[in-house]
């Protein structure tokens, strides 16, 4: 199982920082993880969300990102497709793999957001068939060949695209997954998966059984998780730091998701399995509960490392680590990070591929 990095970049107002730094801590966090031998940083792309992600424009980013590191995959997801022409996500993605040197992995999605869908002028109920015909485009894309496409929200005629990437025959792509149905859908179309964080790991744990139970191809099933992780030598000083720390950034996750669980918007309707949690959720966000969904994992190493058991045991091979969900001050997040290098990656791993040691020290 890979440990990843996950950051949204953003700006709980108990640290005080301003954007700016908030780039810089994030850049200087990823360039660590990439000393210390974590496999991939995804960021996130999201509009419009004050507090909790000021990460709209994940490429950029990442293209900071490609100059100050060497090893680490960058990953950019989840791009939400019905709200861009796909032909520039296309020439997006090419570029970002030629300047990380073929390092980017790269997440599609639907995106959740009424707001956004409202402001980019794209009805939700297109969503499914507009990710459908861009990603098409896409792959047609990675060809190198002119591409030409009939469809019913895009077309093109023999359009050459460049520049092209560098991997063969293309960057790693996964998919965004919450309803069960997408799951379905990510195996037929052979995407690896993006779970989490917003919900319980049991439900999770049942759509990924579907999703390997669906695949149907020579290459193993990609999967991945995100959970917000804090790991530290002192496990209550951990559960200390996390506990507001937590609370505040899955507040405003499910503020931003809680519009999709009140109204039934077309083409989302199986996301209202997600429903009968909402009234909990209304009640209060608690360290409690995140921990008993499985959506935290807090304590000191050798708690991390039982907890964390579960994911690899259900087939999870990319944990996305939101190290103190990005609401903690940069050096806990550092301390964190090195603690979970030193001691609780090393029990999952599986070889010595990448041969990185501490910080780099082979």
């Amino acid at each position: 199982m890979h440990f990843d990095l996950f950051h949204e970049i953003a700006q709980p107002p108990q640290l005080a920082r301003g954007e700016a730094r908030a780039y810089a801590d994030a850049l200087a966090e990823i360039e660590l993880g990439d000393a210390l031998g974590f496999h991939t940083a995804w960021l996130v792309e999201h509009h419009f969300t004050r507090g909790y992600s000021h990460c709209s424009k994940p490429e950029l980013v990442l293209a900071a990102a490609a100059r100050c590191t060497r090893r680490i995959r960058l990953g950019h997801a989840v791009i939400p497709l019905p709200l861009h022409h796909p032909l520039h996500v296309a020439e997006r993605i090419a570029t970002l793999d030629i300047l990380s040197d073929g390092r980017l992995e790269v997440g599609i999605g639907r995106g959740f957001a009424p707001a956004e869908y409202a402001a980019f002028g794209v009805a939700m109920e297109q969503s499914r068939a507009r990710v459908d015909e861009a990603l098409d485009i896409m792959l047609a894309s990675f060809a190198r060949q002119p591409v030409t496409y009939r469809g019913a929200h895009f077309q093109c005629d023999a359009l050459d695209l460049v520049p092209h990437a560098v991997q063969s025959p293309h960057p790693p792509l996964w998919t965004a997954a919450v309803s069960p149905d997408t799951f379905v859908w990510a195996a037929r179309r052979k995407l690896g998966v993006l779970a989490g964080p917003f919900k319980p790991w049991f439900m999770i744990r049942h759509d990924i059984e579907n999703f390997r139970r669906a695949w149907n191809d020579a290459a193993p099933p990609r999967i991945g998780m995100t959970v917000g992780v804090l790991c530290l030598e002192d496990g209550k000083r951990a559960r200390q730091l996390a506990e507001s720390a937590f609370k505040w950034f899955y507040q405003e996750l499910f503020r931003a998701t809680l519009p999709v669980l009140e109204k039934l918007f077309p083409s989302y309707e199986q996301i209202h399995e997600l429903g009968r949690f909402r009234q909990l959720l209304k009640l209060g966000i608690t360290f409690g509960l995140l921990d008993t969904f499985g959506m935290a994992v807090v304590g000191a190493p050798d708690e991390c490392v039982a907890k964390l058991r579960k994911y690899q045991a259900a087939g999870v091979t990319n944990l996305l680590c939101a190290v103190g969900a990005g609401a903690l001050d940069t050096d806990i997040t550092r301390e964190s990070m090195r603690c979970i290098a030193r001691h609780v990656m090393p029990a999952f791993a599986r070889s010595a591929e990448r041969g990185v040691g501490i910080e780099g020290q082979a």
